[in-house]
């Protein structure tokens, strides 16, 4: 999973005649803006100067039972690490939230991620039903936290699910940027609801496959 995954960070300062690293590309706005064309230059998006007060990015991980199907959860995990890895690298902090059965609970931070990230990660099980507001709600609280704490920081607010769950919770006011990662299954009768809420939302819909380079 995680050699399949490829940031190609700096890519763009290169293609312009700057040096790697003196621009931070923004990868959600990217991947939004190629769609499934290879990536070209004029596809990146960069990070704005906002993000000078540090970067936030809190991970709703949807731990369903019906995510266990086709080991999306699995895909779910691998993807997590491999943005857990980017995180530490651009120092930037991550927080995770898990939702599954009944309830929802903050597993990690707010913090930089650190090497152990992907041991303790893998025993992350699922099973039950799929408390999606709870699960929003539990990362709003954590998000508005944070904007107290660092005003200045910003924050994104990723939902990693499959989308089948009810109820409808409103977007969190704290996150600057939110992304929807659709694991509902082509082969399943279609639902659409992560598009839904990414539209909803003014966020950003994108698939495992669009990550994974």
């Amino acid at each position: 999973m995680r050699s399949g995954f490829r940031w190609r960070q700096g890519a763009g300062d290169v293609a312009r005649g700057g040096s790697p690293g003196a621009r931070r590309i923004a990868w959600p706005r990217t991947l939004a803006a190629k769609r499934n064309a290879r990536l070209r230059s004029e596809h990146l998006r960069f990070v704005h100067e906002e993000a000078r007060g540090g970067v936030l990015h809190c991970f709703v991980l949807d731990c369903s039972h019906s995510m266990l199907a086709g080991h999306q959860l699995a895909l779910a995990k691998g993807l997590l690490v491999a943005l857990f890895d980017q995180a530490r690298a651009t120092r930037s902090e991550v927080a995770l939230v898990c939702f599954g059965g009944v309830g929802a609970d903050v597993r990690f931070g707010p913090a930089v991620p650190r090497w152990w990230i992907e041991r303790w990660l893998a025993p992350v099980g699922g099973g039950g039903g799929t408390p999606f507001v709870l699960g929003i709600e539990t990362a709003s609280a954590l998000l508005e936290r944070a904007a107290r704490l660092k005003p200045a920081q910003q924050r994104w607010l990723w939902i990693l699910s499959d989308g089948r769950s009810s109820g409808s919770p409103s977007r969190p006011a704290s996150a600057d940027h939110v992304v929807l990662v659709d694991f509902e299954q082509v082969e399943r009768v279609r639902i659409g609801r992560c598009e839904q809420i990414a539209k909803a939302w003014d966020g950003l819909h994108l698939t495992p496959q669009q990550l994974i380079g």
